[in-house]
């Protein structure tokens, strides 16, 4: 893997540094889009000296390139980034415990497509991120709402 991310940095114009490198890495692995900060803590568990600034810019400039992508999610104050694969993909959101889980299959294909000749748009992209609560909080929220039920019928 690592000179695969190797050759995609020189392919954008980057120069290959031991920080893009990992951070690359990591973004690959996570399964799910991670804030700047968790990149560090992880790059920090592993014993690479970093420091949080450098993370930011690394980032920045991966954005920059198109290897990675930048995200926000509703309610949230922190942005996210995700490794830009080839892979066009959505997201679940749980608004209990804020995991993300990415949606690999697209629904809006065919929309698109019909969209764009009825109004002769020429979309480039777009972008579907569903909110709800996972099977966990799921329960939890459920259960909250059910004694908040109780509560204001008394």
């Amino acid at each position: 893997m690592e000179s695969d991310l190797k050759a995609l940095m020189q392919n954008s114009g980057l120069k290959n540094t031991k920080h893009r490198l990992k951070i690359l890495e990591l973004l690959v692995r996570n399964d799910q889009p991670a804030s700047a900060e968790q990149l560090y803590c992880e790059l920090r568990a592993k014993d690479i000296p970093v420091n949080l600034s450098t993370v930011y810019r690394t980032l920045e400039t991966l954005c920059e390139k198109e290897l990675v992508t930048k995200m926000s999610i509703e309610g949230g104050s922190k942005a996210l980034y995700e490794f830009n694969s080839t892979l066009h993909r959505h997201h679940l959101i749980c608004l209990g415990c804020k995991k993300i889980r990415s949606i690999d299959c697209c629904p809006l294909g065919d929309y698109e497509n019909t969209l764009a000749k009825s109004t002769d748009f020429a979309i480039i992209s777009h972008k579907l991120d569903i909110y709800g609560y996972c099977s966990i909080c799921k329960n939890e929220h459920i259960k909250d709402r059910h004694i908040l039920t109780l509560k204001n019928k008394t």
